[in-house]
């Protein structure tokens, strides 16, 4: 196995990029506030938990290389506390709001990022229409002239609440009791949703529900669990939804045909992910067809599709981030486990990453061939 220290030797060539900073606890969120902020919030129980709003170092802040800056650390902008654990949180754009989700699943929490002071502030909550007991509500939301947060721990219970008014605009109106493990808006319109089982679906707002879905993850799957993700072209040709499931498959799919996959690949993953609540796939804003996957291990897994077809075939990573691992020399028994990760909103290959031992990596990996 490679060692820390010829880790840190190869970093030197593999990264145009790299900070490493320390949180006072472990965060399952990264959640963007501009192009130079990002949220964290704390998800352990039985404390009080950090939300933390927190500015790049200046060195990722500027669109060019300008070499050094006296600022390399992230500053707190704002700071407040939670006296539950949050699982997810969103900023709701062009506003100082924020919202929380986590257990207990009784409601949502709203939060003030005030401009006149350095403290967040709870300042309300959504009420969840049922409790699920070990599960917990998943949200999106819609940024329209009237923000609304949607919300639902299962297909049954998925709601649009308007932020100001707690009015509900939209409801599911089906029993379904599948498990949602994600929610993104797509438009002001529309909505993806993503079951456990590896079910997804698209949903207008504008019609009662008559979701465009699959029913199943797709050819080989072994069970488990799943999360996806809608890249930003959803409305072109070529697949532009990811699907990932807890043993390393990955689906790749065309919004317009859900039921038959354009390929499903598997990922060189070791084992299973130990925690399936925490698997992660993402696409990059800027570049076309890569994506980022992490919740199986100590890494985050950089990968381009344009040449995947087919089934069944074993894909290997255009970069894979070890920096978790090897910068608190882990046991490979004890090593952290990558809690979550995000891509900058506008630098091409820079990423963020958060890991189980409260580590957060910012990442640019070298270009080393013309691949994405």
């Amino acid at each position: 196995m490679e060692s820390a220290e010829d880790w840190l030797v190869e970093s030197l060539r593999l990264y145009q990029d790299f900070h490493a900073f320390d949180l006072s606890g472990a965060t399952r969120v990264l959640e963007w506030i501009g192009d130079k902020g990002v949220c964290v919030a704390g998800y352990e129980s039985l404390k009080k938990n950090e939300i933390l709003h927190l500015t790049l170092p200046l060195r990722l802040s500027v669109k060019e290389n300008q070499g050094l800056f006296p600022e390399r650390d992230f500053k707190v902008c704002h700071g407040g506390f939670s006296d539950t654990p949050v699982f997810d949180l969103k900023h709701v754009p062009d506003t100082r709001v924020l919202v929380t989700s986590g257990l207990p699943g009784r409601n949502l929490r709203v939060w003030q990022v005030p401009e006149d002071s350095d403290v967040i502030r709870a300042v309300g909550s959504i009420a969840v229409q049922e409790e699920e007991g070990s599960l917990w509500p998943r949200m999106a939301i819609f940024s329209s002239m009237a923000p609304g947060v949607l919300h639902g721990a299962r297909l049954r219970s998925l709601k649009v609440v308007d932020l100001e008014s707690q009015k509900t605009t939209y409801s599911s109106g089906v029993s379904d009791s599948e498990e949602l493990s994600s929610l993104q808006v797509l438009d002001a319109d529309t909505f993806a949703f993503c079951c456990a089982s590896g079910r997804l679906g698209l949903v207008d707002i504008r019609q009662k529900w008559a979701p465009s879905e699959n029913v199943s993850p797709g050819p080989g799957a072994a069970g488990g669990r799943w999360c996806a993700e809608v890249g930003h072209r959803c409305q072109g040709p070529g697949p532009s939804i990811a699907s990932l499931g807890s043993d390393g498959q990955l689906c790749l799919l065309d919004p317009r045909d859900l039921c038959h996959p354009v390929s499903s690949v598997r990922c060189p993953v070791s084992a299973p992910s130990p925690d399936p609540e925490l698997l992660r796939v993402t696409w990059a804003p800027g570049l076309d067809s890569c994506l980022a996957v992490s919740g199986f291990d100590g890494t985050v897994q950089v990968y381009d599709a344009t040449s995947w077809d087919g089934t069944g075939s074993r894909v290997e990573p255009l970069f894979t981030h070890r920096g978790h691992i090897f910068l608190e020399d882990s046991q490979p028994d004890a090593a952290p486990l990558v809690t979550t990760h995000t891509w900058h909103p506008h630098k091409l290959r820079t990423l963020l990453s958060a890991a189980s031992d409260a580590s957060l990596h910012v990442w640019d990996w070298a270009e080393r061939r013309a691949a994405c």
